[in-house]
């Protein structure tokens, strides 16, 4: 039964997905593979990341706790030494003297004499709470201490383990017995030297004494050297019992943990996880060179520990779900780049069904959809054959044309021309037709252009530069041009020739005919949107615009438009639909013309 649900599961899942169109089940497979891909390497790079992370944590958790430790150590050092100072001291030579004579009339002499070097060494480290120092002739402390007389050194476990140690030794954390305050301490315990005459001895005496340092004093110590004040600490000696009491310590009673305390080894350092309050605690520990019997532990949280760890896996996290949302939102879109080859060859046929037998399928690719289009091109040859000849037949047709509409603007300007120089000669103006002659030799030059159709922009405007100079001498103060070019690199294009000159000579016939003060010709040339753009703009009476568009478009008899259809009409047959030319009248006076061809 159960394979028989399974096998309706599938077959029902199938039809759902032959059911779906190719573009979808291109979709599906593209967020799929997407999601798998990013996922695989989002996973792999946490899991690479926290690894390196998680060790370096772990090493700077398990250097933090030595370094604790080595602080505690040469603390304890510190007082060690501390007290030896103090048996190097005169008023304890002159004490110790005493008591090998067991001489007691000079006990208070002593007692007095040993306060200043009491100061001095509670003064050297702070640490230190109390000291008592026990002979056979006294007991010698600081003065300023309240000593409880019911307690006796002797009658206490110190001086049980000081028969049997020949070196000092520390004490766990206690209340002080010795001195009222009840102020938990920890004590050091050594036999004083003994001997005179700068010969002391060190080793078995009956000269007692006892340190006690300051046990919140330690726990401050311990506490200030975490970065963060993140790390939990305490003290343990290899019983379990409590050194220091600590208020982690006290709030967990980890002393009293059998399976915490099995985790400890007899290595001088290490660490390992351990559970508290329902979570995940690094432990580490490390023995004290002092004291080898003691151990520093410092705890601290595992998500605390990790928290860089854990922003890695959530920014992982973030970022897998954004791409795969980011590949739901683009899949149409990407899955439409995709298919667009398909759409394109399916647009073309239903484009051979129209009679449109020109098309042709085009593609970078060399896949399966390619393979069939150049398939359906090769179908389309022979037609496309007799095409390519009609195009051709209509190459030479425009060729032909353009030549004609050339040809008809060169005897256009020449008359124009020829008129004003035998006005010239007619005034007897020699130097001037002889000017006029030479610079319409040279528009000849720049007009032939070895019979080629397109000139250099830089020909263009010195053929333009000629005409305005015959035109000046015909027409003497009654107009100024000037030339502007954007860019020197613009000199550089190629344009179809004898296009400029027509404009400015309409502006002198046209647009200054009327006037009797100085006009103005502007003749623009600039780059806009990746084609080359010519202003050729007057101060003139401006024109019609709707007249001049008329004669444009309608050949007659009228001369009205002449030049312009002409110039229009060779920009067709150049450029087709690429090249545009529109005609303005200014706000005050004057026309504007301008013309947008393409760079070449």
């Amino acid at each position: 039964m159960y394979n028989n649900w399974l096998a309706r599961m599938k077959s029902g899942y199938m039809n759902l997905f032959y059911g779906l169109s190719f573009k979808q089940r291109i979709r599906i497979s593209f967020i799929i593979l997407i999601t798998l891909a990013i996922s695989a390497a989002g996973t792999t790079s946490y899991l690479i990341a926290t690894k390196e992370i998680q060790n370096n944590a772990f090493a700077s958790s398990q250097e933090t706790v030595n370094k604790t430790a080595q602080i505690m150590d040469d603390r304890l050092r510190n007082v060690e030494a501390s007290i030896r100072s103090l048996m190097l001291s005169d008023a304890y030579k002159e004490m110790s003297l005493d008591v090998q004579r067991n001489d007691i009339t000079n006990y208070y002499q002593n007692l007095t004499a040993l306060q200043p070097a009491f100061s001095q060494v509670q003064s050297y480290d702070p640490l230190i709470h109390s000291i008592l120092i026990v002979t056979p002739i006294g007991e010698f402390y600081p003065t300023t201490e309240n000593r409880i007389q019911e307690f006796s050194f002797y009658e206490t476990e110190l001086f049980d383990r000081m028969k049997d140690s020949n070196n000092g030794f520390w004490i766990r954390g206690h209340t002080d017995q010795f001195f009222s305050g009840t102020q938990r301490v920890l004590s050091f315990v050594v036999h004083g030297v003994r001997g005179g005459g700068g010969d002391y001895t060190i080793g078995p005496t009956n000269i007692y004494v006892v340190v006690n340092i300051k046990e919140r004093e330690l726990v401050r110590l311990i506490n200030q050297n975490s970065p963060k004040k993140d790390r939990n600490y305490f003290f343990i000696n290899s019983l379990g019992e409590e050194v220091i009491q600590t208020a982690w310590s006290i709030e967990n009673n980890l002393h009293e943990d059998p399976q915490f305390l099995s985790k400890l080894t007899e290595e001088i350092q290490g660490d390992f996880f351990h559970p508290f309050h329902n979570d995940n605690y690094l432990v580490n520990y490390s023995r004290l060179d002092t004291e080898d019997d003691w151990l520093l532990i410092g705890t601290l949280s595992k998500d605390q520990l990790l928290q860089q760890v854990n922003g890695i896996q959530r920014t992982t996290l973030y970022i897998i779900i954004g791409f795969v949302l980011t590949s739901w939102l683009i899949s149409n879109r990407l899955t439409a780049v995709l298919l667009r080859p398909l759409f394109k060859l399916r647009g073309l046929m239903r484009k051979v069904e129209d009679n449109q037998l020109s098309v042709r399928y085009e593609s970078k690719y060399q896949d399966e959809v390619a393979h069939v289009g150049f398939q359906f091109n090769r179908m389309l040859d022979e037609i496309n054959r007799l095409i390519e000849d009609v195009r051709y037949n209509e190459q030479g047709k425009r060729e032909a044309e353009m030549k004609a509409l050339t040809s008809q603007m060169e005897p256009h300007f020449l008359y124009n021309t020829l008129n004003t120089i035998y006005c010239k000669s007619v005034l007897g103006e020699n130097d001037d037709v002889n000017e006029m002659i030479l610079a319409l030799s040279q528009m000849f030059q720049l007009g032939l252009s070895g019979g080629r159709d397109m000139i250099s922009l830089e020909d263009e405007l010195s053929h333009v530069k000629q005409y305005c100079a015959i035109q000046q001498k015909c027409y003497e103060d009654l107009f100024e041009y000037h030339i502007n070019v954007e860019a020197k690199h613009l000199l550089a294009c190629y344009v179809p020739k004898i296009i400029i000159q027509p404009l400015v000579e309409n502006s002198i016939l046209h647009g200054f005919k009327d006037r009797t003060s100085i006009g103005e010709i502007w003749i623009r040339v600039e780059e806009a949107n990746h084609k080359l753009h010519l202003i050729i703009e007057d101060n003139g009476s401006g024109m019609d615009i709707d007249q001049v568009r008329l004669g444009m478009r309608h050949v007659g008899d009228s001369n009205k438009g002449y030049a312009l259809r002409n110039i229009m009409n060779r920009l067709q047959l150049f450029y087709r639909d690429e090249a545009t030319m529109e005609l303005f009248n200014n706000d005050t006076m004057g026309s504007r013309i301008e013309i947008w061809i393409p760079m070449n």
